[in-house]
């Protein structure tokens, strides 16, 4: 087989920075991967690019294509120089050579990918410089096959508090992608059951298997990862497993002292406000958090709320309360 000229291959200068040879090659597996382009060429020239990037993408090997070039067969140092690579990659632990490793290909993996099939072999100078082609390590023959899992996926679901509580089972409804007969990436509508686990935590991901993208050359399908978020509500907010209710109460009733209902995920309590409670006291239920193995506690955030002056009565008993000995700034300083 004729001298391949790689950076023809790859659409690049000679003087090609390590980024733009990278850019360059990913390009062309996109558009030349099998299992994508259907055209009777692609796989050949897949292989090629891959080749061609498996070459450039290496300093020490470039340095080498770069020096021999087309003049590859010329001349003892290219032998002598030869021997030593063959000899250094060869003799790698655990890698059997080039041949036996795949190529890496910056995002693509080959799986198993052979490129020695009929159409795509070796040029020249890759073969005699790095080695022989290398076969199916399975069947002892060539193998054609690339696979490579799907991507994994992100998504979000908001919940009630109580759902964190109890645990529970929602619908979700999202576009996931598809491959389609032509093997074009598509988007198609799809309604999940995500169970919610009781206990669950804000921010926490629940990992739905093989719901991500799909697989390519029958690769296994991706992940779908569900990252949980609560309710926003101004009556309460959670920090880490400690759930913080803010509770109305009336004057009287924490000046006196007095039992209030509470409603809290899970279901209402009866609760005694300690006489002479200030506004935004806290009142500290331990383990009525978020439960879990080290179950958080629930704080009851007391937010005293005046009643209007809005009718003869209630101002009547505001006037007489200004002749109460109350001062609320005599403590305060800036």
């Amino acid at each position: 087989m004729e001298f391949r000229d790689y950076y023809k291959t790859l659409g690049v200068d000679k003087k090609a920075d390590d980024n733009t040879i990278k850019k360059a090659y990913r390009k062309l597996a996109r558009k030349y991967h099998p299992d994508v382009n259907k055209e009777g060429d692609a796989e050949k020239n897949f292989k090629e690019v891959a080749e061609a990037y498996e070459v450039l993408k290496d300093p020490e090997k470039r340095k080498a294509y770069d020096e021999f070039g087309a003049d590859w067969k010329a001349g003892k140092e290219h032998k002598e120089h030869q021997k030593q690579y063959y000899k250094k990659y060869q003799s790698a632990p655990g890698q059997g050579g080039y041949g036996a490793r795949g190529f890496d290909t910056g995002g693509f993996d080959t799986g198993g990918f052979d490129f020695g099939e009929a159409g795509g072999e070796y040029s020249d100078f890759f073969e005699n410089l790095f080695g022989q082609r290398r076969t199916s390590r399975a069947s002892g023959g060539r193998s054609s096959s690339f696979s490579r899992k799907g991507q994994d996926l992100n998504a979000s679901i908001v919940i009630p508090l109580e759902d964190a509580y109890k645990g529970a089972t929602r619908m979700i409804s999202l576009q996931l992608p598809k491959i389609d007969d032509t093997g074009a990436m598509t988007y198609v509508p799809e309604t999940l059951n995500v169970k919610i686990p009781k206990g669950v935590h804000h921010g926490k991901k629940i990992r739905l298997a093989g719901k991500g993208g799909p697989g390519i050359g029958g690769g296994s399908a991706g992940d779908l990862y569900i990252t949980v978020e609560y309710e926003s509500n101004t009556n309460y907010h959670v920090e880490g497993g400690d759930v913080y209710i803010n509770v109305p109460v009336a004057p009287w009733e924490a000046a006196l002292g007095e039992s209030v209902s509470v409603p809290v995920p899970g279901g209402g309590i009866k609760m005694k406000i300690p006489k002479g409670s200030p506004s935004g006291k806290k009142l500290r239920l331990k383990g009525k958090g978020i439960p879990s193995k080290t179950p958080g506690d629930l704080y009851v955030v007391i937010k005293i709320v005046i009643p209007p002056a809005s009718d003869e009565k209630s101002r009547k008993i505001y006037e007489e309360m200004k002749g109460l000995n109350f001062d609320p700034r005599a403590n305060f300083k800036i």
